[in-house]
């Protein structure tokens, strides 16, 4: 095969030590590479950087010394064939400089997740929930240039290609699927716009086209939203930013408004008590506002209109739980004035003609 039997055991024990000591050769540059990127946050585990690196490190290492290695080695002649204008060498090679990319990128993409990890550690500390939202956007947003990074890379030192030139023709490939994707870069845009915008953050109940839910992510192209009955829909980018949204959360009051229909069998005297009684009801801390007034009388009932808006705007359950405590305290009101709501009794004359 062209080689001395001394060249192929240089080699595999070459290879063999760097497969025995990888892990601690791992750890030593990890070690390095925590000491570059870790200290600006430094409250973060050092074993979660090391769980984040070591394996595509490890395999970045046998990789390099491998090709080092093999590369000291005369290509055998007997090897040395082609097929379809393509040697195996040249294809050994490729396949080399692919595998040597493919895991650098790899571990230039954990180094990412590692920095995105310090950032929302940081992002954690405050109440705005848009910077965290913000670290899982552009750290999946620079994943994916370093892909196609990657796949640059590995057509320009695997398949040989000029990536200028590929850059110019797939510039005019690029404007001719821009112009057929114009949705999906029109909702890349609007991600944009949301977050420098912030009509809305991770975290935010919205309500927006006839559904009313949680927003749980904001991605390149749509927004994840939990709806109230728990299921889980997408709702594009372009949608969020260009439809009327009701961002319930940013809410400073809510307001209820309760229409009593009192019985035509109520006097005036009742009246006149019942409405001082109501507004004493909502003399609350938790009530900002109110007003209590006879709305309407007519053929069937007394309209007796409830208004208020009340500060407890954050959380769904406590607002009704205070909602109830409201409605039941006026029910006992209307017992205690001996008060009956319309159609509380029915009385059914039968007539029968002669």
């Amino acid at each position: 095969m062209d080689n001395t039997l001394e060249s192929y055991l240089i080699v595999l024990g070459t290879i063999l030590l760097v497969i025995v000591i990888k892990r601690l050769v791992s750890k030593y540059l990890a070690k390095i590479l925590y000491n570059m990127v870790g200290k600006a946050g430094k409250k973060v585990a050092r074993q979660s950087f090391l769980d984040l690196v070591l394996q595509p490190l490890d395999t970045f290492l046998v990789v390099q010394i491998s090709i080092i290695a093999l590369d000291r080695l005369k290509f055998p002649k007997l090897l040395d064939i082609a097929i379809y204008h393509l040697t195996i060498r040249q294809l050994i090679d490729s396949l080399a400089a692919g595998t040597l990319i493919v895991v650098f990128i790899w571990l230039c993409v954990r180094v990412i997740d590692f920095i995105a990890m310090i950032l929302e550690e940081k992002a954690n500390l405050t109440k705005d929930q848009a910077d965290n939202q913000l670290i899982i956007f552009f750290k999946d947003f620079f994943k994916v240039i370093l892909v196609i990074i990657g796949i640059l890379l590995v057509l320009r030192f695997s398949f040989n290609k000029n990536i200028g030139n590929l850059l110019t023709g797939l510039s005019i490939v690029g404007a001719a699927i821009a112009l057929a994707t114009r949705e999906s870069m029109e909702n890349l845009i609007a991600s944009f716009i949301i977050f420098f915008d912030k009509p809305f953050i991770t975290g935010d109940q919205v309500k927006v086209n006839g559904f009313t839910g949680t927003i749980e992510k904001i991605g390149l192209r749509s927004t994840r939203i939990r709806t109230l009955d728990k299921t889980y829909i997408s709702v594009p980018n372009k949608q969020m930013v260009d439809t009327i949204i009701d961002n319930i959360s940013l809410r400073t009051q809510r307001k209820v408004e309760i229409r009593l229909e009192i019985g035509l069998g109520a006097s005036a005297s009742q009246l006149k008590q019942l409405s001082p009684a109501i507004r004493n009801i909502l003399q609350k801390p938790e009530i900002e506002k109110s007003f209590v007034y006879l709305m309407d009388t007519g053929k069937s009932a007394h309209i007796v209109a409830v208004d208020y808006f009340t500060t407890i705007s954050q959380s769904i359950e406590t607002f009704n739980l205070f909602r109830e405590t409201i409605n039941l305290e006026i029910i006992e009101l209307l017992e205690s004035l001996q008060i009956e709501l319309a159609a509380a009794s029915t009385d059914i004359v039968v007539k029968q003609n002669s």
